[in-house]
C-alpha cells in the first residue's frame, strides 16, 4: 500500500503510523541535538497535524517531517505537496495566533528521514524555511 499524506480521504495504516512515529522521534533527536528546543508534538489544529513544534534561535519554527523505507514513492521531501503546504501555512498561522505569536518570527522546516528496512538511518536532511506564505 502507498504512503499517503495525512489528510482528508487518506489511509494511514499501522505500519506507516509507526514509520513516521520512528522518522519523527529520530529526526526530533537530531533537532535537539542540533540546538533546536522541541516544545511540543504532534499539535492538531483545525487546518491539520503539525508535527513538531520547535524553538531556534528566537524563532517558532514548525517542523514537518516525512519518513521513507524506500524510494519507489519518490524522495520524502518530494511528499510535501502543494496542498500539503497550504495546510501546514494554515496549521502554523493558527497555532500563532492562539498563543499570542503572531509577531514572533517562524518558519516551517521539512526534515526528510529515510531508514533502510531493518529501521536504521540512512538519510536525514533538514530543509529549513521550505515552506513560506
Amino acid at each position: 500500500m502507498p504512503d499517503h499524506p495525512a489528510g482528508k480521504g487518506a489511509v494511514v495504516t499501522t505500519g506507516n503510523r509507526q514509520l513516521g512515529n520512528r522518522g519523527e522521534e529520530t529526526a526530533a533527536d537530531h533537532l535537539s541535538k542540533s540546538g533546536y528546543e522541541i516544545l511540543k508534538r504532534n499539535v492538531r489544529t483545525p487546518y491539520g497535524e503539525l508535527d513538531l513544534i520547535t524553538r531556534q534561535a528566537g524563532s517558532t519554527v514548525f517542523i514537518e517531517v516525512k519518513t521513507r523505507r524506500s524510494r519507489t514513492h519518490g524522495l520524502p521531501e518530494e511528499a510535501v505537496t502543494p496542498r500539503k503546504r497550504s495546510h501546514l501555512l494554515a496549521s502554523a498561522q493558527y497555532f500563532l495566533q492562539q498563543h499570542a505569536l503572531s509577531d514572533s518570527p517562524w518558519r516551517i522546516d521539512v526534515v526528510a528521514v529515510e531508514l533502510d528496512s531493518s529501521g536504521t538511518l540512512k538519510r536525514l536532511e533538514v530543509f529549513e524555511n521550505a515552506v513560506h506564505a
